[in-house]
């Protein structure tokens, strides 16, 4: 398949912002502004249910397709025997997906997509204290124009529509894997993803921050750098820190010299070593670094997108789903810390190389609704 910086495009720039223009995503709040009690909880809060979006598809993914679809299908029975999982499907596949993903506490939905990655694309939920359930659309334009996603950019306000949340339209562009909270009031977020003229043109650092804290309820941001045109993501915060409670973060630490990681990693780890929460706690940091033998396969091997992180770990109900790499040693270190640092989850290590060959992991595709 071709690396994820070979950016395949569905539309020209001149077509996407027209897309843009059609979908209405320039009207100012018009779809629901934000209120004062509206905050996003933090992902080990209790689940009411999980989504993945299975729509991996021979365009992008060519001979990993049904490689990509298995490893789907592995994730969704991990976490089904957990809580609730939504499936994502297009109608012709159907039948594939119940056979792969399972049907005991799963649920399935047709429609149109054009790709796997559900933290992108979903609603960004968020709650009040009176239980009330809203969902934040950031208005995916695939990166920056880099990959097709006109069925994508109208699944977020398909998942509001589906669970019956309020849907709140943000002005700013961006995606779910460029938001870490601790749900009371901290966010970690690279300003590589966020303040970038593929999504937010013309949008300064203190806009983006203001109208972040007033969708997600935050009283403080954590800038992390980032890094730009490295990844399709430029630098999703979901493969560089999490919190695990507040005050408390799992960051990545890169130790191969030779990895443009390297640099990045050990800058974001000044940063949060010295950083305070919005209630003024110093973070007590844990690192986990990519493994240095990931188990040889079509998937790794010369594949620079291919993405080893141990951090893109989905929180469940009573687990924790993480990759494993095939690095003996990586890979117990790994389960080791989060079973520490998550100790009444269950850690489930799951094989997700053909996902991780398109620069993603679990984090990636994965979402989920809060229980309110």
């Amino acid at each position: 398949m071709p690396t994820r910086r070979t950016f395949i495009q569905q539309v020209s720039v001149v077509g996407g912002m027209s897309l843009i223009a059609s979908m209405g995503l320039h009207l100012p709040r018009a779809l629901g502004a934000a209120r004062a009690d509206w905050f996003m909880p933090d992902e080990g809060d209790r689940h009411r249910r999980a989504f993945i979006a299975f729509g991996a598809q021979e365009d992008i993914w060519e001979d990993f397709t049904a490689d990509v679809q298995q490893a789907l299908g592995r994730i969704a029975r991990a976490i089904a025997r957990h809580e609730p999982v939504t499936v994502f499907c297009r109608d012709s596949e159907r039948d594939l997906a119940e056979e792969l993903c399972g049907s005991d506490n799963t649920s399935f939905v047709v429609t149109e997509l054009d790709d796997i990655w559900m933290r992108d694309i979903g609603a960004n939920f968020v709650i009040t204290e009176a239980g009330d359930l809203g969902a934040v659309d950031f208005n995916f334009n695939g990166w920056g124009n880099k990959q097709q996603h006109a069925d994508d950019a109208r699944l977020a306000r398909q998942v509001a529509q589906n669970t019956g949340a309020r849907y709140i339209r943000s002005e700013l562009v961006g995606e779910g894997g460029g938001i870490e909270v601790d749900g009371h009031g901290t966010a970690i977020m690279t300003e590589s993803s966020w303040i970038n003229a593929n999504r937010n043109p013309d949008w300064s650092k203190a806009e983006v921050e203001a109208e972040l804290k007033e969708r997600l309820g935050l009283r403080k941001i954590i800038w992390l750098p980032g890094i730009k045109g490295k990844d399709i993501t430029d630098a999703h915060v979901d493969f560089y820190a999490r919190f695990v409670s507040p005050g408390v973060v799992v960051a990545n630490l890169d130790t191969d010299p030779e990895s443009y990681d390297h640099k990045v990693t050990l800058a974001h780890l000044e940063i949060l070593k010295t950083a305070t929460d919005a209630d003024g706690r110093r973070l007590q940091v844990h690192t986990l670094s990519p493994p240095l033998q990931p188990r040889s396969s079509k998937f790794s091997k010369g594949n620079p997108d291919f993405a080893a992180g141990y951090i893109n770990y989905f929180v469940i109900n009573g687990a924790v789903i993480a990759p494993q790499f095939g690095d003996k040693a990586a890979d117990a270190k790994a389960f080791e810390l989060l079973s520490r640092l998550y100790p009444e989850r269950e850690v489930v290590q799951l094989n997700i190389d053909a996902i991780a060959a398109g620069g993603g992991g679990i984090h990636c595709v994965t979402h989920h609704q809060p229980a309110v």
